[in-house]
């Protein structure tokens, strides 16, 4: 790595150190992630395959672009590059690209989404852990880490008995028909190699592409394939975050980048309408957005996209909006973990400046800082709608995602891996016994 390089190592560990503590689906606040703590191994590890939520893996990328943004910007290259996490990111100079590179292009007639004309955008490896561990290849945004550490000290291997599934965050489901298929032959491939039946663990919007994929299953595929499905902070009716991003941006406290300057790329994703509260479970009289003129419900969809000139929003919701929408059970054993106790956005109020400005005020609910715990404990509708068991555990002054690394969780996940399907109602996590 050369001397620009350097700098931006150091400057993309400046810009981590200082986001704000709010762990939401777009953005990792975790820098140099808390070291696993050594374990006995066990001589039983069932296969385990991790599926990453929003913004959790890495993504690359390869240019040959017919026009530029600006100057600044590369107009080809001839290897494939980090995308996700790209340092030049950080700096000012270099957003304006990194937007340009990592947008969609929505089709309105085909109902689908193109990378921007003259880039190609991969998943780097599926099947192994690296993509989803750390975002970066320096190794200074941590995601899964601790986690897959902690199974290591276990007896686990990486890439063998636990491996990673990443995918295209930006895309929802109905438009990654690929990774599901190889998904499906990952799982397949692991129950044939260990002859046991495989778990599945999601973070966040993981568990919505875990769920996709097993209402897509037969049950007599779960019955012999999957042991159970361990869903981490699952936004199970949606989350109201995604308003937020979608209405004014949010950078999570990135000091350098302005909210609405982040909402040119939050707003290509489609992932983020389809993670807009459920109309199906919320209460039709819930005010999501609150401006001195109108006051927005989950009726009001088409209105909100409309007023801030965001059509295409409306168009992604309604191809999205019934994926995962109706909770089908997922027919396996769940084990459904969230956070809970901590002040959670449900109403953003916004001024007569709306929609080019950040929040004047909020409406709290319980929930884990970033999805409340209505949304995350729908999963318990599944109780008597499914014959497999549903375990519920929930974790008093956790969030968001501190759950992938909290060591009560990795214990609990390790005693659910070793056969242990009970698990406590909840566990307070500020009171953290030795």
């Amino acid at each position: 790595m050369g001397p620009a390089g350097r700098v931006c190592s150091v400057l993309l560990v400046v810009c981590l150190l200082g986001l704000h503590h709010s762990s939401g689906f777009w953005i990792v606040n975790v820098v140099f992630p808390p070291n696993a703590k050594s374990r006995l191994p066990s001589n039983s590890t069932p296969p385990l395959i991790i599926v990453p939520g929003n913004l959790g893996n890495r993504l690359e990328a390869k240019i040959d672009k017919p026009t530029l943004v600006s100057w600044l910007c590369y107009k080809k290259t001839e290897h494939w590059f980090p995308l996700w996490i790209d340092l030049n990111m950080f700096m000012p100079i270099g957003l304006d690209c990194w937007i340009d590179n990592i947008r969609l292009v929505y089709n309105r007639t085909t109902r689908r989404s193109s990378n921007s004309p003259g880039v190609q955008v991969r998943v780097p490896g599926f099947g192994q852990t690296y993509p989803i561990e750390f975002l970066d290849s320096n190794k200074l945004a941590g995601y899964f880490y601790t986690m897959v550490q902690h199974l290591v000290n276990v007896g686990y291997t990486r890439n063998e008995t636990v491996r990673g599934a990443p995918y295209d965050w930006r895309l929802a489901p109905n438009e990654n028909v690929e990774y599901f298929t190889k998904l499906q032959d990952l799982v397949e491939e692991m129950y044939e190699q260990y002859q046991k039946p495989v778990y599945l663990l999601g973070h966040s919007m993981g568990c919505h592409y875990v769920l996709y994929f097993l209402n897509h299953q037969p049950q007599a595929w779960k019955d012999k394939y999957i042991r159970g499905f361990i869903s981490l902070a699952a936004p199970w009716g949606g989350a109201v975050k995604p308003l937020r991003v979608l209405v004014s941006g949010e950078n999570d406290g990135i000091p350098m980048i302005s909210n609405i300057k982040i909402r040119e790329e939050q707003r290509m994703a489609t992932t983020n309408p389809w993670m807009l509260p459920f109309d199906t479970v919320w209460p039709k009289d819930h005010v999501f957005i609150s401006t001195p003129t109108f006051n927005y419900t989950n009726r009001d969809y088409q209105r909100l996209f409309t007023d801030i000139n965001y059509e295409d929003g409306w168009h992604m919701w309604e191809d999205t909006k019934n994926l995962t929408g109706d909770l089908h059970p997922p027919g396996v054993e769940v084990w459904c973990m969230y956070g809970v106790g901590l002040p959670t956005p449900v109403t953003y109020i916004y001024d007569e400046e709306f929609p080019n400005v950040d929040p004047v005020d909020f409406v709290y609910a319980d929930g884990d800082d970033t999805v409340d715990s209505f949304s995350m404990g729908l999963c318990e509708l599944w109780e008597g709608q499914q014959e497999k068991p549903v375990h519920v555990t929930k974790y008093r002054g956790l969030a968001h995602l501190d759950i992938v690394f909290n060591e009560q969780v990795l214990n609990q996940i390790q005693h659910i891996m070793d056969g242990k399907s009970d698990t406590p109602n909840e566990i307070d996590v500020r009171f953290r016994t030795k």
